[in-house]
């Protein structure tokens, strides 16, 4: 009986638990990575590259509203998958960027000198 190849979401959790990497990063990474799977159709991450991460986290910014550091958890998760589980590097990623948070301090004292 031959053994089946590990699925891609083992084989994750097995690469980030080698490293040593928190529980709670271990759930984040595998929920950022099925996302991007799902968002795009259900493609294996081995068929898709630079582009498709991109437009992804695009999607996040300005159809999710996502914040930038979330954005960048998504995109940590990406690179540890490509880096560390498929053995692919992925080129520069340049995508539109979710809005900072800003402290509503901050946008009280703006308003405030601003009169």
């Amino acid at each position: 009986m031959e053994s089946r190849p590990k699925k891609l979401l083992d084989q994750v959790r097995d690469a980030i638990r080698v490293k040593h990497y928190a529980r709670n990063t271990e759930q984040a990474y595998v929920y950022w990575i099925k996302k991007y799977i799902l968002f795009h159709d259900k493609r294996h991450p081995k068929e898709m590259g630079t582009g498709e991460v991109q437009a992804f986290l695009t999607h996040l910014a300005l159809e999710e509203h996502i914040s930038a550091s979330t954005q960048n958890q998504a995109l940590s998760a990406l690179l540890f998958l490509y880096r560390n589980v498929l053995s692919q590097e992925l080129g520069l990623v340049d995508s539109v960027r979710g809005k900072p948070y800003e402290n509503v301090a901050m946008e009280v004292k703006k308003a405030f000198l601003a009169q």
